[in-house]
């Protein structure tokens, strides 16, 4: 009880310097449970529109996926004779008919493109009466002919349609238009799908390209007949070349499809979050720490009276667990804030997600305290046992004394072996033969590498401080002298401040590097090897009006179609691969120049023959000549002779097999024929310009699909690129932030332990602006020390992490030069704004009064 209470009391009277490091606790832990409660409402926001959308029995095609995505672009169906047999089933109420079909493209009278921004399907299909489960038509009526159409209401407010507008559906099997005659309003949250429903023989004629089938059969079970025994129904009725679920059996397939996404995206910002914690401890082992030596005297005298070391052990412990359970409280609050903000910048992104949707599991807030108490309390393990260690005589000693002036021996030695160990790990990474084995030599380089600096950065801060020291403060005189001296008063506390920095623009910096990297190599790749002048493609394989479009474009001296196939290939070694096929025009060996390292590749495109690459060749001993078995989805069985074999060092088009389109002709069905994935072309000399112009106006009558010359494919490569890493900078602001604050704190306890210093050189003469500029100097000394630490390790991860990336074509390593620099400069500003406020209040204090503190 006693400690106890030791422990409230000191915990209350030090409450000001612990609410930066509580601030700390209480942001890891929002982050924590924001990320929980916005996933888990997300997956309860699906969860409620698959429960409510799906029918007691619903009846598909086998061949059916969930993504709805055939290769020859049309949805599988079944006959029309499939509903009247399951509607004789026993047990079944009514059975329906359903088309739905989820390539398809809507657009308005301005050829603008009315599905979602966000990635969400366009999905358009019959109007039937199940849909009343979950909508309902809150304006018009439902479409009753071809020239007829309803859509949802979320699509309606979204685009500002009206009943009266005119729609353009796009579909493989043709473009039809029709106007808005009803308005349906979702009655459980749309996440962002757009809908438009027709009747039924115009949603088979326009998305099937066929009278009298269905994609599938919806059944009701009459009243008694569960949904497991309808099934049992259904299936003796119907033979069995159909796909047949219950209610529960469709939601968790489409659970488990939209889940897998989820849980990319929970993981992620889990990471994040994690590494925000990380950085957090090394606020809450100065804090403490600082603490602990400031109470010095305090301490010496509860040992000389009788407290023991464990009890000051628990002491420091049970204030830590005070800090960790306040700051962990207040983060499930907060959590829960961010949960609803990041839904709140979801809508405005064109995601619905409600907060009647909200919710928190009982997990959720166990989770969060249990990470803020448990982190907290393990962070305070250390001063805690530095405390317990103070001897009854320290009470005869002034306040505030460093005990830890310089890193011990050990610590020094442990350092080096790590980093040593983690550098050995980056250089065997960087030398591996296969990408798997250099990633996890990668993995471990990076943490031996990190926790290396970590340990070894009060060693590091002496040269380093010293150097930064001499560039940027002795033009200040005695006063950056004095900063200096400050920075390097207590190495373990400034090492253990920079390396909080030191985390996060580490991972800014490699992140950089890569990404940088990334753009470099597939510039150059693109420079090298692409002939094509343009190059079109998007979300959607290109349908056949597009391509036709396309074709009579004026200024062009060819138009190159390409086609991806699913196959399965069988090799002379007798081993089956199922990874497809890439049918396309001659002309794309001009388009995209593949070196190879057998053959040539124009020989491929010939009659009955085709190309493997060189990673496929070698795993299989096929050579030029040797003949391969490919068995085309929906088609029949070629063999194939190999004209051919790509050399799969580059970037593009890895890996692919190629044969003309003519041979696979000869193999697949017409109906079975894929559209194109995208398609290339190449100007007449000199009319560049002109056709890219015509292209364009070609096809603005597709929205879905982008034309692009080489320069607009760069740019949009690099701007891909930069948004991801925009992301990843934005997530890492939190862990920044952290360590902003545990400048912060450093500063603002360094300031109390000095209070009678400050007090002396004060009186005699250092003025308030010198003291000032003084904490400020020694806060931007700190925070670029960080930098400096963090950006070289980053660029040795990003550097190693390129020459894995090398392995799949990316082979140039480029240093972004202009952000490391930015991000170095920017450190300095970020020292300088978290001087703001110890600084300030240094300035402020009474001279007298603080001579006078003990």
């Amino acid at each position: 009880m006693t400690v106890l209470k030791t422990s409230m009391r000191n915990f209350f009277a030090h409450k000001g310097r612990m609410a930066l490091s509580a601030v700390a606790v209480l942001l890891s832990v929002a982050f924590v449970c924001g990320t929980l409660v916005f996933t888990d409402t997300m997956n309860t926001t699906f969860d409620k529109l698959f429960s409510t959308t799906a029918s007691d029995v619903t009846v598909s095609p086998k061949a059916a996926e969930s993504d709805d995505t055939p290769q020859n672009g049309k949805p599988e169906s079944l006959p029309a004779s499939t509903v009247q047999q399951v509607a004789e089933a026993d047990g079944v109420k009514s059975a329906e008919g359903g088309v739905s079909s989820m390539n398809v493209t809507v657009v308005n009278s301005d050829n603008k493109n009315m599905g979602s921004s966000t990635g969400a399907p366009t999905i358009a299909g019959n109007w039937t009466k199940g849909d009343l489960r979950s909508m309902e038509i809150t304006s018009g009526h439902a479409p009753r002919g071809p020239t007829e159409t309803m859509v949802d209401a979320d699509t309606a407010d979204k685009h500002d349609l009206k009943i009266g507008d005119e729609l353009r559906t796009i579909s493989v099997v043709g473009d039809f238009k029709a106007k808005i005659v009803g308005i349906a309003t979702f009655k459980v949250t749309n996440p962002g799908a757009a809908i438009v429903y027709f009747d039924t023989a115009t949603a088979q004629r326009e998305l099937l390209g066929a009278e009298g089938r269905f994609t599938q059969v919806f059944a009701t079970a009459a009243a008694g007949v569960s949904d497991t025994q309808l099934k049992t129904n259904v299936t003796k009725a119907l033979d069995g070349s159909y796909k047949i679920q219950t209610a529960k059996e469709s939601a968790d397939e489409n659970r488990a499809d939209v889940g897998e996404f989820m849980n990319v995206i929970k993981y992620a910002m889990l990471g994040f979050a994690g590494i925000a914690f990380l950085v957090g401890i090394f606020l809450i082992i100065n804090t403490f720490s600082m603490l602990v030596a400031q109470r010095t005297r305090e301490i010496g005298l509860m040992r000389a009276i009788g407290s023991s070391r464990k009890q000051v052990n628990r002491s420091v412990l049970v204030e830590s667990l005070l800090l960790g359970f306040v700051g962990s409280v207040l983060g499930v609050g907060a959590g829960v804030g961010i949960a609803i903000g990041l839904m709140k910048l979801m809508g405005m992104a064109g995601m619905n997600l409600s907060t009647e949707d909200l919710t928190i599991a009982w997990t959720t807030p166990v989770i969060g305290m249990v990470l803020g108490v448990v982190v907290t309390v393990l962070a305070a393990y250390l001063p805690a046992r530095r405390a317990g260690k103070v001897s009854p005589m320290a009470a005869l000693r002034d306040a505030g004394t460093p005990a830890d002036g310089k890193a011990g021996w050990v610590r020094a030695l442990t350092g080096l072996v790590l980093t040593g160990a983690g550098g050995y790990a980056l250089y065997a990474s960087a030398t591996a033969d296969t990408a798997k084995d250099g990633s996890l030599l990668l993995a471990a380089g990076v943490v031996l590498s990190l926790i290396g600096f970590v340990v070894i950065g009060p060693l590091l801060a002496g040269g380093v401080v010293r150097v930064i020291s001499a560039v940027l403060l002795r033009a200040f005189g005695p006063v950056g002298r004095m900063a200096e001296r400050n920075a390097l008063r207590n190495p373990r506390r400034t090492g253990a401040t920079g390396a909080a920095l030191m985390i996060g623009l580490a991972l800014v910096a490699c992140l950089s590097v890569v990404g940088s990297s990334m753009v470099a190599s597939a510039t150059s790749e693109l420079d090298k090897s692409v002939g094509a002048d343009f190059i079109v493609g998007g979300g959607q394989r290109i349908v056949p009006q597009a391509e036709k479009a396309m074709e009579q474009s004026p200024g062009l001296a060819h138009v190159t179609r390409y086609k991806e196939l699913e196959a399965t290939l069988t090799s002379p070694d007798g081993k089956k691969d199922t990874a497809g096929v890439t049918a396309a025009d001659p002309s794309y060996a001009k388009d995209l120049r593949r070196p190879t390292t057998e053959g040539t590749l124009s020989a491929a495109y010939g009659n009955d023959s085709m190309s493997v690459g060189s990673d496929y060749a070698k795993s299989h001993g096929v050579h030029v000549g040797d003949t391969i078995t490919v068995a085309f989805k929906g088609g029949d069985t070629a063999k194939l002779k190999v004209a051919a074999i790509t050399d799969d060092s580059g970037a593009l088009d890895q890996g692919a097999r190629y044969l003309s389109i003519a041979t696979m002709k000869k193999y697949v069905p017409a109906d079975q024929i894929p559209p194109n994935t995208m398609m290339f072309a190449k100007a007449v000399d000199g009319q560049e310009k002109q056709a890219y112009a015509a292209l364009k106006k070609s096809l603005d009558n597709y929205p879905q699909y982008q034309v692009r010359d080489q320069t607009d494919y760069k740019q949009e490569l690099k701007d891909q690129v930069g948004q991801l890493l925009n992301m990843v900078y934005g997530l890492l602001g939190l862990a920044i932030i952290v360590a902003v604050l545990g400048v912060v704190n450093t500063l603002a306890l360094s300031v109390v332990e000095r209070t009678r210093e400050i007090g002396l050189m004060r009186a005699i003469g250092l003025s308030r602006r010198q003291l000032r500029r003084m904490i400020r100097m020694e806060s931007v000394v700190i925070a670029l020390f960080g930098a400096l630490l963090g950006l070289g390790l980053g660029m040795g991860w990003g550097a190693t992490a390129q020459k894995l990336l090398a392995m799949e074509g990316l082979n140039v390593l480029d240093i972004p030069w202009p952000t490391i620099i930015g991000v170095f400069v920017g450190s300095a500003f970020v020292g300088l704004f978290a001087a703001l406020v110890p600084a300030f209040r240094a300035g402020r204090m009474n001279v007298l009064n603080a001579i006078a503190t003990e």
